[in-house]
């Protein structure tokens, strides 16, 4: 299957209509160009606070509330999309509001569609300091499967994929594709994520599609400057590129970047891998409680 990561500019929009002619022209131009699966980034979604006009796009309360007002459209419209192009899309994620266990604060949700509508819903599980401190954007409730027509796919968003026992859990469930959307505004941001999508890739020999937001959007509160490259991840072993990249967009620049993924060279990776990642993590735990510390003398 060909997979599409979008590296993607936030825009302003004076109306509803400007936004669903920019998300109906990048899913055509993926879809125009034989890609299946769809990967917008993280918190792409918080361009829909240009619809509340300055005050609100610059303040985060305000914000978050607004692009939080206009996700059931966004879902519709995506929902819509997928439908006419026979394609699977990750939606940027953003605010949702009104879950019973976050007390009235947001979490930040990621939506995924497939040709028949909504598959689900995948909610960020660890908060980084300025979602905590600033945005007060609470971590949503579990891991998520999406058992689909490509494959098993998970989602790690942005921070998540820094973490490996997220990335396992996911791969001992079955997961072959990992989607990691991420909004990072600085170069050392990006490449924690950069590095933390391969090492998942790597350790759970699986492939891992990195999509993040790029440029200025000086008007909105938070998302002001966004830094990477759209890129594609596999294990580097057999049946895979030896750097491990199948695909990488230019940096900084918007637009997909598309690579062929294949569900069988990751099944024949990873059961005669010149490493088996995958199958050799268990044999990891039986060192774990042996750490000793020597002291110099």
């Amino acid at each position: 299957m060909k997979v599409a990561a979008a590296a993607y500019p936030l825009d302003w929009f004076d109306d509803w209509s400007t936004y669903e002619a920019k998300i109906s022209a990048w899913v055509a131009e993926a879809a125009g160009q034989g890609a299946e699966l769809l990967v917008f980034p993280e918190y792409a979604a918080m361009e829909l606070a240009s619809l509340g006009g300055q005050a609100v796009a610059g303040d985060i309360a305000g914000a978050l509330v607004e692009v939080d007002r206009h996700r059931p459209a966004a879902e519709a419209l995506h929902a819509r999309l997928a439908a006419a192009h026979g394609v699977h899309i990750l939606a940027a994620s953003g605010p949702a509001f009104g879950l019973a266990h976050a007390g009235g604060r947001p979490v930040n949700r990621a939506s995924f569609f497939g040709p028949n509508g909504l598959l689900g819903h995948q909610d960020k599980a660890m908060m980084t300091r300025w979602e905590r401190d600033g945005w007060h954007v609470v971590p949503g409730d579990g891991l998520q499967v999406f058992d689909t027509a490509l494959g098993r796919i998970g989602i790690l968003i942005c921070y998540d994929s820094e973490f490996p026992l997220l990335g396992r859990a996911l791969a001992e469930a079955g997961v072959e594709i990992l989607l990691v959307p991420s909004a990072t505004e600085t170069l050392a941001g990006f490449t924690r994520v950069r590095v933390g999508a391969m090492a998942r890739a790597l350790e759970n020999q699986l492939v891992a599609v990195h999509a993040p937001i790029v440029g200025v959007a000086h008007w909105c509160y938070g998302m002001e400057e966004n830094t990477g490259a759209a890129s594609i991840y596999g294990p580097p072993d057999h049946g895979f590129p030896a750097t491990g990249i199948l695909a990488e967009g230019t940096f900084g620049q918007p637009g997909w970047t598309y690579a062929e993924v294949s569900r069988e060279a990751i099944a024949a990776v990873r059961a005669d891998g010149g490493v088996l990642n995958l199958s050799h993590w268990p044999e990891q735990l039986s060192q774990l409680h042996k750490v000793a510390v020597r002291a110099e003398t």
